[in-house]
C-alpha cells in the first residue's frame, strides 16, 4: 500500500496537476468518493443491500483514499509568507521603535502602521492589534481615522455577532463612526468616551428654516423684503436676494455682483442657463442669510453641493458635505451617495460612504458594485481627487482579499493599486512582495519573479526566496540553488528559512542536512517536519513518520500537519485516530479542504465514521473527561467537535471549543467560536458572559467587567462569577485597579456554589488555590488543589507541588510534578515546572526535555543563560538567548540579553535590545529604565571623547 502511494498518480499539494494523467486520476477519485457518498445515502433508505465484511471494507476504503490523498516528498513545498520578513528582526524592531520616537506627531500614525506590517507575520495577534490601535490613536485626517477604525472593527469581527449593526458605536472615540469624521490630532482623547450617547442639541426656534415644496418661511419676512435688492431669474420665476450676502458666498459671486461685469449694475440677473432649479436657488438665498442648512431634503442639498462646486462657495460646500455625510447609514445609502461625493469631490461625504463600506467588511467586498470603486486605476484616481486614496486603504482591502481568494483578478487589481499608493521603502517592499506571492499562486511564474525582484531592489531580502522559487518553477533549479546559497553565505548568521528554502533545490544527504539546519535554527518551521515524516512513510516506517509529525503538532497544531497525520492513520487503517485529527483540523480551520483543496473534511468524516467507534452523549462526556485529565487538547477538541456535530446549537460546547483553542494558541479561531457561542445562546445572562470574554480578550477590560456584573444581576451563574473573578485577579492589565484577593476568593466561592460541570469547577478550584497561595494560606490552597484532582483536573498537580515547595517539602513537590508528567505525557510545561524542585543537573535535564517538546517556551533558555552567566561564560549565555530570539523575539528574552550586554559593557547592543523590547511592549518599565541608564553612559562617553 505504501508503495502504491508513491506512484505518479499523486499530484502536487501546492500547485495544479501538470499532466493529464494526474489530473484525470484526481478527477476519477473525486468522482468516486462523491458517488460513494451518494450511493451510501440511497442505501441507507433501503432495507436490502449487500455489505462487505468489515475488515475488507476498511482495507478497501484505505486503499481508495490513499491512492491520491497522500502527498509524496516531491510534491511538498514550504509556503512563501506574504508578509515582511527581516534577516535581523531585532534590529528591525529597534529601528521601528526609534522611528516612532523620533518622528513628528503627524507622522506617528504611519510609523505605527509600519509596525503593524512587521507584526502581521507574528503568531500572536495582540501586538498587531496594539500597533493598529496606536496608529488610529495618532491619526490626523478623517480618511486615516475611518480606515484604521474600520480595520480595528474587522479584527474583532463584530460582523459575526448576530444583532449588531456595522455602524454601532463601541463607546470610545477610537472606533466611534461619528468621531472618525472629525479631523484633527488629539491622541489623548482617542480612548475617551465618545459623544454618541449625548442627546442632540436643540436648535433655536427662530433659526429654523423648513421646506414645503417651493415655499420657504422665515421668522421675519418683513426684514427680508426690506433687505432684498436684486433677483435671480430662472425661466418665469424670480428669486429675491440680498446682493452683499450672495456676494459673500464666494469670490466669483463677489466679482460678478460688485466687479466690472454687467451683472453688477442689474437688479435682475438671468440664471436660466446655469443648470440650477428655482427650489435650489431659494435654498442658496436662505443659506446666504442663515449660513447653515436646516431641514432641507437630500435631493435639494445634492443640488446645492453641485452649485457650490460650480461657483466656488466653499462654506456652502462644507455645509452640504457635512449634512449629507450625516445621512449615510447603510450600504445602500453609501452606494448611492458616494457617486455624488466622488463627482463633486465632497471629502466628508465620500469619507462617510467609505466608512459604511469598510465597516461592512468582509461582506461588502463581495459586492461588485462596491469593488468597482476601488479596483481600477480610474477608480483610484477618482478616490484620490476626493482625498480618499491611500496606502492604508488598499493595504486593508488587499489583506482581506488575499485571505479570502489570493488567486482572483480582484486581488491582483487591489495589489496594483496598493503598489501605486506606496511611497516609503517598506510600503514598496510589501506591495511588490505580495504581488509576487499572488502571481505564484496563479502559476504566473515570470510575473512573480519580476515582482519579487522589484521587492528585493526595494530592500526586502526575503523576496529572494520568491525569486528562487519562480526560477525553480520555470525549470532553472541550479540557478535557484545558487541564489539561496549566496544568500546564506552573504548574510551571516543565517536564519532557518534560508536553509529551508535551499533544501527545496537539493537532493539526498545535502537536502537532509539543510532541513536539519533549518529545524535547529527555527524549530517552528513546518516544512522540515512534514518532509521528514513523508520520507519515512515512503520508506515504510509509518510509526517513525507519525513520531516525526508529532514533534511539531506537540507545540504548534496546524491544519496541514493534522491532515498529514490523519493520512498516516488511514494508512494504518486507524480510523479513530484519523477522525480525531480531522475533527481537530476542522476546529482549527472550519473551511479547511483536504485532498489538496478538493474535498471538504466533513465529507471525509462521513466516509470514515462507519468504520470508527460510535459514542453516545454519555460516552462523549466520559471521553472528554479522560482527554481533559490527560491534558490532551487535540483529543478534547475532537470530542467537542463530535458533540457539536450531534448538537450544533449548544453554546456551552462552542465556549468549551474556544477555551481549548486558546490553550493551543489559536486566538483568531477561538474568538470565532466564542462569537458563535454568544449567537447560539438562548439566555441573556449567558450572552453577556460570552460578550464579556470577547471584550476581555480584545483588551476592553472595564467593559468586560461591566458585562459580568450585568449578567450576575440577571442570574447568578458559575460562568459570570468566574469571569468577574478572572478579570479582577488579572492586575497586570490595569495596575491602578485594587482587586483584593478577598474579593476574588469570594467570587470564586460563589461560582463553585452554582451549577456547572466538573471540568469548569476543576478550573475554578485551581484558580482559587492560586489565590490562596498568593495570600499565604497554604492549607486552604492544598485543599482546593486536592479537590480539583478528585474531579480529574490534572493541572492541579502543579499547584499542589508549589504548596509543598513553599512548605519546604521539595521532594514531595518533585513527586507531585512527576505524577503530572506521567498523566500528561509529552507536556513541556510539566517538565519545566518540575525543574524548579530539583538540583541543577536534574533541572537542566528537565529543561532540555521541555525545549525539545516545545521550543517556544522561553523559561528554559533564560534559566540556562542565567546559569552560564553565573559561571562567567558570558558569550555562551548570550548565544543561548540569541538562539531562541532568532525564531521567537520574546520580550523577556530580549530584556535579559540587554541586561547581560549591559553587565558586559556593550552599551550599543544593550540599547538595541531595549528598543526592540519597547517596540513589543512600549510601557515595560524595567526596560525603559535600563535604556535610560545605558543612553546616559553613552552620552557621558561621547562628552569625554569630545
Amino acid at each position: 500500500m505504501v508503495d502504491g502511494c508513491k506512484g505518479p498518480q499523486i499530484y502536487a499539494a501546492n500547485s495544479e496537476p501538470t499532466t493529464s494523467g494526474v489530473g484525470s486520476m484526481g478527477e476519477k477519485l473525486f468522482q468516486h468518493i462523491q458517488e460513494h457518498l451518494r450511493v451510501n445515502s440511497i442505501r441507507s433508505k433501503s432495507t436490502r443491500h449487500y455489505e462487505l465484511p468489515p475488515g475488507q471494507a476498511r482495507h478497501l476504503l484505505a486503499e481508495t483514499l490513499l491512492s491520491c490523498g497522500l502527498p509524496g516528498t516531491d510534491q511538498l513545498e514550504p509556503q512563501i509568507e506574504p508578509c515582511l520578513k527581516s534577516i535581523d528582526l531585532v534590529e528591525t524592531l529597534a529601528a521601528a521603535y526609534r522611528h516612532v520616537e523620533s518622528c513628528s506627531p503627524c507622522e506617528k500614525s504611519g510609523a505605527y502602521l509600519k509596525q503593524c506590517a512587521l507584526f502581521m507575520g507574528f503568531p500572536d495577534p495582540k501586538m498587531f492589534r496594539r500597533s493598529l490601535r496606536s496608529a488610529r490613536q495618532h491619526a490626523v485626517d478623517v480618511h486615516t481615522k475611518v480606515v484604521l477604525s474600520s480595520w480595528l472593527r474587522f479584527e474583532r469581527r463584530e460582523d459575526e455577532l448576530i444583532g449588531t449593526s456595522p455602524m454601532d458605536c463601541c463607546g470610545r472615540n477610537i472606533e466611534c463612526p461619528r468621531a472618525n469624521l472629525v479631523a484633527g490630532y488629539n491622541p489623548e482623547m482617542a480612548y475617551a468616551s465618545c459623544m454618541c450617547s449625548r442627546p442632540p442639541r436643540e436648535d433655536d426656534d427662530e433659526d429654523d428654516v423648513t421646506m414645503n415644496g417651493a415655499e420657504c418661511s422665515t421668522s421675519d419676512e418683513h426684514d427680508f423684503d426690506m433687505d432684498s435688492d436684486m433677483s435671480f431669474c430662472i425661466g418665469d420665476d424670480e428669486v429675491r436676494c440680498t446682493r452683499f450676502k450672495i456676494a459673500a458666498l464666494s469670490r466669483p459671486f463677489k466679482a460678478m455682483l460688485y466687479g466690472d461685469f454687467s451683472e453688477s449694475r442689474r437688479e435682475k440677473i438671468n440664471f436660466s442657463y446655469n443648470d440650477v432649479s428655482v427650489n435650489a436657488m431659494k435654498m442658496v438665498e436662505i443659506f446666504s442669510r442663515m449660513r447653515r442648512l436646516a431641514s432641507f431634503d437630500p435631493p435639494t442639498v445634492l443640488e446645492l453641493l453641485s452649485f457650490a462646486n460650480k461657483f466656488c462657495c466653499d462654506e456652502m460646500k462644507a455645509a452640504c458635505d457635512s449634512y449629507l455625510a450625516a445621512l449615510v447609514a447603510t450600504l445602500e445609502d453609501a452606494l448611492i451617495l458616494i457617486e455624488y461625493g466622488l463627482e463633486e469631490t465632497a471629502y466628508l461625504l465620500v469619507a462617510a460612504c467609505l466608512q459604511v463600506v469598510l465597516r461592512e467588511l468582509p461582506w461588502s467586498i463581495q459586492n461588485p458594485n462596491v469593488m468597482r470603486f476601488f479596483c481600477s486605476p480610474e477608480a483610484r484616481e477618482r478616490l484620490a481627487a476626493a482625498g480618499h486614496s491611500s496606502f492604508t486603504l488598499y493595504y486593508l482591502l488587499s489583506h482581506i482579499l488575499m485571505d479570502n481568494d489570493a488567486r482572483s483578478n480582484m486581488t491582483v487589481m487591489l495589489l496594483e493599486r496598493l503598489m501605486e499608493c506606496a511611497e516609503d521603502s517598506w510600503q514598496k517592499q510589501l506591495a511588490y512582495h505580495q504581488l509576487g506571492v499572488v502571481m505564484m499562486e496563479r502559476n504566473e511564474y515570470k510575473d512573480a519573479q519580476h515582482w519579487f525582484e522589484a521587492a528585493v531592489e526595494a530592500g526586502h531580502l526575503y523576496s529572494l526566496v520568491g525569486i528562487a522559487r519562480a526560477k525553480y518553477k520555470r525549470g532553472h533549479k541550479y540557478s535557484a540553488y545558487k541564489l539561496m546559497n549566496s544568500l546564506i553565505s552573504d548574510h551571516p548568521p543565517a536564519v532557518g528559512w534560508m536553509y529551508q528554502e535551499r533544501s527545496v533545490y537539493c537532493i539526498g544527504h545535502e537536502k537532509m542536512e539543510d532541513l536539519d539546519a533549518a529545524t535547529d535554527l527555527d524549530p517552528t518551521l513546518l516544512y522540515p517536519y512534514k518532509y521528514r515524516a513523508v520520507m519515512k512513510l515512503e520508506e515504510g516506517k509509518i510509526g517513525a513518520a507519525i513520531s516525526e509529525i508529532n514533534k511539531i503538532i506537540g507545540f504548534r497544531a496546524s491544519p496541514d500537519c493534522l491532515e498529514l497525520r490523519a493520512w498516516f492513520s488511514i494508512t494504518l487503517e486507524d480510523y479513530d485516530a484519523a477522525l480525531r485529527d480531522i475533527r481537530a483540523m476542522l476546529s482549527l480551520e472550519p473551511n479547511y479542504k483536504m485532498f489538496h483543496g478538493r474535498f471538504q473534511g466533513d465529507q471525509l468524516i462521513e466516509l470514515l465514521e462507519p468504520h470508527a467507534q460510535q459514542w453516545s452523549q454519555a460516552d462523549c462526556w466520559m471521553q472528554l473527561y479522560d482527554r481533559w485529565s490527560n491534558v490532551d487538547d487535540i483529543g478534547s477538541l475532537a470530542v467537542v467537535h463530535y458533540m457539536l456535530e450531534k448538537d450544533p446549537g449548544k453554546s456551552l460546547l462552542r465556549f468549551r471549543q474556544s477555551l481549548l483553542l486558546l490553550r493551543l494558541n489559536c486566538q483568531k479561531t477561538a474568538m470565532h467560536f466564542l462569537r458563535l457561542a454568544r449567537n447560539y445562546s438562548d439566555f441573556e445572562h449567558e450572552r453577556l458572559v460570552y460578550e464579556g470574554w470577547i471584550l476581555y480578550d480584545t483588551g476592553h477590560r472595564d467593559e468586560a467587567l461591566a458585562k459580568a456584573e450585568e449578567s450576575i444581576s440577571i442570574k447568578r451563574s458559575f460562568e459570570a462569577y468566574f469571569l468577574k473573578a478572572y478579570i479582577l485577579s488579572d492586575s497586570t492589565s490595569d495596575t491602578d485597579l485594587d482587586a483584593s484577593a478577598s474579593c476574588v476568593i469570594q467570587l470564586l466561592e460563589e461560582a463553585l456554589r452554582c451549577p456547572s460541570d466538573g471540568l469548569r469547577k476543576g478550573q475554578a478550584l485551581n484558580n482559587l488555590g492560586s489565590v490562596y497561595v498568593d495570600c499565604e494560606k497554604l492549607d486552604k490552597a492544598a485543599d482546593c488543589y486536592t479537590n480539583a484532582l478528585n474531579i480529574k483536573h490534572t493541572r492541579a498537580h502543579q499547584g499542589l507541588a508549589r504548596v509543598y515547595h513553599l512548605k519546604n517539602s521539595t521532594k514531595l513537590a518533585y513527586e507531585e510534578m512527576t505524577k503530572l508528567i506521567e498523566k500528561a505525557q509529552n507536556n513541556a510545561s510539566a517538565y519545566e515546572k518540575r525543574s524548579e524542585y530539583c538540583d541543577r543537573d536534574m533541572a537542566k535535564s528537565d529543561l532540555n526535555i521541555a525545549t525539545q517538546l516545545d521550543p517556544l517556551r522561553t523559561y528554559p533558555y533564560r534559566y540556562r543563560a542565567a546559569v552560564l552567566m553565573d559561571d562567567h561564560k558570558e558569550a555562551e549565555a548570550i548565544a543561548e538567548l540569541t538562539r531562541a530570539i532568532a525564531f521567537k523575539p520574546d520580550m523577556q528574552l530580549l530584556h535579559l540579553r540587554a541586561a547581560f550586554y549591559d553587565s558586559m559593557g556593550d552599551l550599543a547592543s544593550t540599547i538595541r535590545d531595549c528598543e526592540a523590547v519597547l517596540c513589543l511592549e512600549p510601557e515595560h518599565n524595567d526596560t525603559l529604565e535600563l535604556r535610560r541608564r545605558s543612553q546616559e553612559r553613552v552620552n557621558e562617553q561621547q562628552t569625554r571623547e569630545t
